[in-house]
């Protein structure tokens, strides 16, 4: 028996790695999401445009001004003198926002009145604007925090001259110390690079996969695989072996490029990597043989697979979090094997988790696993429909 499949397996490799398409299956895809994923895509908001339109013209007003500038989320490009400036600058993206000063910024702030500052943001992107407007909030409560205790230390030194002893005052105060676990410089990269390797996996296995059987249909040769004793699962299994150690070979690439070359730390268990790659396998090797039986060209086969990819990729938690999409979308995202084993690969990447927390994950991947490859190898037959 294994004779008969490792026959298979060299025959399907020779005939993979002599197809000028296949070639470019195994090569293009992974290069090209590591490339878009690991250097192109970038949701990190650092030195956002602005344009500064001061009103008041003051010292006070230019100290803020100093602390948008020298922080590295905000360059200042344009200074307009008027509405219709401003206007201008926004609906052309010249800027991401406009901070106005208004006239009497500097005067209220010494009588002790209350004061605004006005920040217009262009919400086209609405990630974006959440994120920048955080940001210049956070400029001006630091500073708005600075001139009280300006104030406070004022009206301490007062009451020390008018009583000639040391006065003190009672200021109670609560200081925030923030600390982000798993990705301290929240960069886009970390986040993304891992969810490549569940992509990549999915997209090459299912497409290989599914155009392995089609192909022999379209070519004729599935009559001579007729005529032999191969079995039908050893016929199965010898098709589908190449496939898994494509995309056991595209795992240990994705992660030698994440720690090499993004440094993307691999925190975790590299078994439980290694474990939960095959039981992912298990699912798209069965998604792309069940393609296989349902396609007659090579070409349905490739569409077939696209189809069945571009939800999935939607659906897994890779760009989108699950738990922002709407109840009935989440529960279908259960039947959605890409789903855990994104759960699985960032967890080992980003929080170093291992078995004991991820086993119900790898549990809902061999479930599925062998659903799938059940229904596909019952669709399966060594005939020609």
């Amino acid at each position: 028996m294994w004779e008969r499949i490792w026959e298979i397996v060299r025959k399907e490799l020779r005939q993979t790695l002599r197809e000028p398409r296949m070639r470019a299956l195994l090569i293009g895809p992974p290069l090209i999401q590591l490339i878009v994923f690991g250097f192109a895509v970038n949701l990190d908001v650092e030195n956002s445009a602005i344009a500064w339109m001061d009103q008041d013209a003051t010292p006070a007003s230019r100290e803020l001004r100093s602390r948008f500038t020298a922080s590295r989320y905000f360059q200042v490009v344009k200074e307009p003198a008027s509405d219709l400036e401003t206007q201008e600058a926004l609906d052309h993206g010249r800027a991401q926002a406009v901070v106005r000063i208004l006239p009497g910024f500097a005067r209220d702030i010494a009588r002790g009145r209350a004061t605004s500052v006005q920040i217009l943001i262009d919400g086209t992107n609405s990630n974006t604007a959440a994120i920048v407007a955080g940001q210049a909030s956070a400029i001006v409560n630091g500073y708005s925090a600075d001139l009280l205790r300006g104030r406070m230390r004022e009206k301490l030194v007062a009451a020390t001259t008018a009583s000639g002893g040391p006065v003190t005052f009672a200021i109670p105060t609560v200081n925030v110390r923030s600390r982000v676990w798993f990705n301290p410089e929240l960069k886009s990269r970390v986040y993304f690079v891992p969810g490549v390797i569940v992509n990549i996996i999915m997209l090459v296995t299912v497409m290989l996969t599914a155009m392995a059987i089609v192909r022999e249909k379209e070519i004729g040769t599935m009559e001579q695989l007729m005529v032999t004793p191969i079995r039908p699962f050893e016929l199965i299994i010898g098709k589908t072996l190449p496939f898994a150690g494509v995309g056991l070979m595209n795992m240990l690439m994705i992660t030698v490029a994440a720690l090499l070359v993004f440094n993307v730390p691999l925190r975790g268990s590299a078994p439980a990597l290694l474990v939960s790659t095959i039981l992912f396998l298990m699912t798209t090797l069965g998604t792309g043989l069940f393609i296989s039986t349902i396609s007659q060209t090579q070409q349905q086969a490739m569409m077939s697979s696209f189809f069945f990819f571009q939800p999935a990729f939607m659906l897994n938690g890779f760009a989108f979090p699950i738990r922002n999409m709407p109840e009935p979308v989440q529960w279908l995202t259960c039947l959605n094997p890409a789903r855990y084993f994104m759960d699985i690969v960032r967890g080992v990447f980003l929080k170093g988790t291992g078995f004991t927390i991820l086993w119900p994950q790898m549990l809902a991947l061999a479930a599925l696993g062998v659903t799938i490859l059940l229904l596909a190898a019952l669709r399966f037959h060594k005939r020609l429909d």
